[in-house]
């Protein structure tokens, strides 16, 4: 097994590309050791010393370290922890998968709701999972979008930017109502 790593802009986090599939449907976010209780291959990764959080996409694992690790010294055990996984026949999700989606939301702006979740589905996902992240709707309320950011894109020193320069006007270029994008805390 072959597997091909990426750096994400954000230079705290690494994107594994194993090769074959990581989930079949939507992403996990493990933002810490805890929270990998439903995830075999998680909690691989989380016994390497230095990893702070761990995300998953279709094809790839995103890798997040703690500000004192090394990426010289912690990535040959994530990558052998994922090298091992994957020859274990073990599955990388165990019961509820964790899949992070778009927040629910109704009333009076519902048909604007539904506009921007198309967008951050058609324009917006896509671009961001190539980084190694993902972003997902949390709410909108006078004009304002709240976005959830998982992954690469937590935290990332150009996540202000990406926000406002681009999915802000992008949304504002095809759905007037909308004024603002802020990113919400998990």
């Amino acid at each position: 097994m072959f597997i091909q790593t990426e750096a994400p802009p954000h230079p705290a986090t690494l994107k594994f590309l194993p090769g074959q599939a990581v989930l079949t449907t939507g992403t996990a976010d493990f933002p810490t050791a805890e929270a990998a209780t439903t995830s075999p291959l998680a909690k691989r990764i989380f016994a390497a010393d230095g990893v702070a959080g761990v995300f998953f996409g279709p094809d790839f694992v995103t890798v997040t370290k703690a500000e004192d690790a090394d990426w010289t010294l912690i990535k040959p055990a994530i990558l052998g922890a994922i090298m091992e996984h994957f020859q274990s026949g073990q599955p990388v999700m165990e019961g509820e998968t964790g899949t992070v989606d778009h927040a629910d939301h109704d009333g009076p702006d519902a048909e604007i709701v539904v506009q921007i979740k198309q967008l951050l589905d058609t324009r917006v996902r896509p671009a961001v999972a190539q980084d190694g992240g993902d972003i997902t709707f949390h709410g909108f309320e006078r004009g304002v979008v709240y976005l959830h950011m998982q992954g690469a894109c937590a935290g990332c020193p150009s996540s202000t930017m990406t926000l406002k320069m681009g999915i802000e006007n992008l949304l504002r270029h095809y759905i007037p109502e909308v004024t603002e994008v802020r990113p919400v805390a998990a």
